[in-house]
């Protein structure tokens, strides 16, 4: 593939020869949609905070939910950021956990991570912008699916618990 040629194609190219959109993990790791791949241990300052609602999510019919609030305000870029002096946007992103013994274990270990500044970082986007990105998928949906980063997907637990474990979160 040359150089002209757009991410969004290759993904297009995936369908076309039967291999399906690309798995969690190679979104993660493979800087996806032109946003180029994640960079260690520059999360910016910002808040993380939970709250457990009376409602089930699919695939989860026995639990409550967890519902995870990032919030990151408008900055500049630090010494330990790609581009130190340089300002970004500030962002907000709500996230979904079934409130079950294993949903238990990964708000532990988002934690975990949230706070040893590991869960997100900036990154670089088409128009050449830094934007906050997550270094691990969310599930930003209750429902519709693993296609819109929804439930029910059985494997969400287990993919973020891997990638956590990568980063020397356990």
């Amino acid at each position: 593939m040359g150089s002209s040629h757009s991410s969004d194609k290759l993904h297009c190219n995936r369908y076309l020869n039967g291999q399906g959109p690309p798995s969690l993990v190679q979104q993660v790791n493979g800087g996806m949609n032109g946003v180029d791949s994640v960079k260690k241990s520059c999360q910016p300052h910002g808040q993380m905070t939970w709250v457990i609602l009376n409602r089930d999510l699919p695939g989860f019919p026995d639990d409550n939910t967890i519902q995870i609030n990032y919030i990151f305000k408008d900055g500049v870029q630090s010494e330990v950021h790609p581009h130190p002096g340089q300002s970004y946007s500030g962002m907000r992103l709500c996230a979904f956990l079934p409130d079950s013994r294993e949903g238990r274990k990964v708000l532990k270990l988002l934690e975990k991570a949230f706070n040893q500044q590991l869960l997100f970082t900036f990154t670089t986007d088409t128009n050449g912008r830094d934007v906050i990105t997550a270094s691990v998928p969310f599930k930003t949906q209750q429902d519709g699916g693993n296609k819109i980063d929804g439930y029910p997907d059985s494997d969400y637990l287990k993919t973020v618990r891997m990638l956590l474990k990568d980063k020397g979160i356990e």
